[in-house]
């Protein structure tokens, strides 16, 4: 989302939007299907989210209305106290000649939104104003160990803290996204692990978090990194692309036709799958890739024991280490990256068959330093694929890609539920 704080157009990627089956039906709806009003309300609302100041001049041609209608619609929603009226020109000393414009503005500090990242072994917590302007911020560890209800207190005790810290009241949330590492279906629960970690990851996030805004989405975290890229990232008008989380664990969001796809557990993109597919053998991701293929090559013989790379394993081989020794032109290490480059390839063959997306991003903390890697990728992917090979780039958006994602999720939930539903309720009032 951009500094306006406009959600994605939907017609490159729809995947910071509300799923309908996840909210009740008024809901959905703009201010016109509530007490009385008309929906004439949404139409400026839309027009009127993240603009700044505008006038109705302005608010007329964007809301495709005629000039009674728009104004009759400002006066409403700036009596409900949704939209402001602000000093004209006059007033504000920019104008001197004719009759002033009245001039209003959707206050960003109107509502606010959460976003959370609930990771294996940490959490972070975000609560930004509608103009996606941080009010407060918080990264905890979490303990994997902890039982499904000692995860969720966890998570609570540091929502409260981070919610305290940002100075907003509860009842001004207007929309709340977590994002966890696993699959989630439309209701926000996650299915059945065989070693429970998928129920223990997403400890019933969907009811214990269900009062703390007016909606609660429950997302997977490669579903958040797809809408993190379309919004703000390497994937900005595209409509065909996959976000591959690449850090530990293989991770995948896919877009494809403008859509995020789902399934009907939230299973698209599990990379399970990578166990049955030979030269890949399991979901492992990039970081562990690197340190196996390093330590592979040195129990090969293949690479001198009184080499860089083998006196770097008796101090622990860790995949930045690797790729730093590369950097240097370590022959060794070269290899190792060519490998993994490899190794790279054929898992986004296997995605660039499925999905036959234009772009394949890696993305989380490690896409910083892996470009060598992908430069090896590149050069062996193409016969690997019948289709045109994807680009093969990697994710700006940083370790906290999830929670970026989790972001614009929920500002397009505050935007698309949360704020009519506030509307709707001022206007009962």
């Amino acid at each position: 989302m951009s500094e306006s704080a406009t959600p994605p157009d939907a017609s490159s990627v729809d995947a910071s939007s509300v799923d309908a089956s996840s909210v009740d039906s008024s809901a959905t709806t703009h201010p016109g299907a509530h007490g009385g009003s008309r929906p004439s309300l949404g139409l400026v609302l839309d027009f009127a989210w993240g603009r700044g100041p505008f006038t109705a001049t302005e608010a007329m041609a964007g809301a495709s209305l005629t000039r009674s209608t728009t104004i009759d619609a400002i006066d409403t929603l700036v009596e409900a106290g949704i939209v402001h009226e602000l000093p004209n020109a006059r007033d504000a000393g920019q104008y001197s000649g004719g009759r002033p414009a009245r001039r209003f503005e959707l206050p960003a500090d109107l509502g606010a939104v959460i976003a959370l990242d609930a990771g294996d072994t940490h959490l972070g917590a975000t609560v930004t104003d509608l103009a996606r302007r941080p009010l407060a911020h918080l990264r905890a560890d979490l303990d994997p160990q902890h039982t499904v209800g000692q995860r969720r207190a966890a998570i609570l005790h540091h929502l409260d803290a981070v919610l305290a810290s940002s100075g907003v009241p509860r009842d001004r949330i207007l929309a709340l996204c977590a994002g966890v590492a696993a699959p989630v279906a439309r209701n926000g629960a996650s299915p059945p692990h065989p070693d429970g970690f998928w129920e223990r990851t997403n400890p019933g996030l969907a009811e214990v978090l269900a009062g703390w805004a007016s909606v609660v989405e429950i997302k997977n975290d490669a579903v958040l990194a797809a809408a993190a890229e379309g919004d703000l990232g390497e994937a900005v008008g595209c409509r065909d692309y996959i976000a591959l989380i690449a850090g530990e664990r293989f991770g995948a969001g896919a877009v494809v036709d403008g859509h995020i796809l789902h399934g009907a557990h939230g299973g698209v993109g599990e990379m399970v799958l990578f166990d049955h597919v030979r030269g890949v053998g399991s979901a492992e991701g990039l970081g562990p890739a690197i340190t196996r293929i390093a330590g592979e090559l040195l129990a090969s013989g293949d690479a001198p024991a009184d080499g860089a790379l083998a006196r770097l394993a008796a101090e622990g081989l860790r995949a930045d280490r690797v790729l730093g020794l590369a950097a240097a032109g370590d022959p060794d290490a070269a290899r190792v990256v060519h490998d993994t480059g490899a190794f790279l390839a054929r898992v986004v063959a296997v995605l660039g068959s499925t999905y036959d997306p234009e772009r394949v991003i890696i993305c989380g903390a490690i896409a910083e330093s892996i470009e060598p890697v992908l430069g090896a990728a590149r050069d062996v992917l193409r016969p690997l694929l019948d289709l045109p090979a994807p680009a093969l780039l990697r994710s700006r958006l940083g370790a906290d890609i999830v929670l970026t994602g989790a972001v614009s999720t929920a500002l397009a939930a505050a935007r698309n539920v949360g704020l009519p539903r506030l509307v709707a309720q001022r206007l009962r009032a």
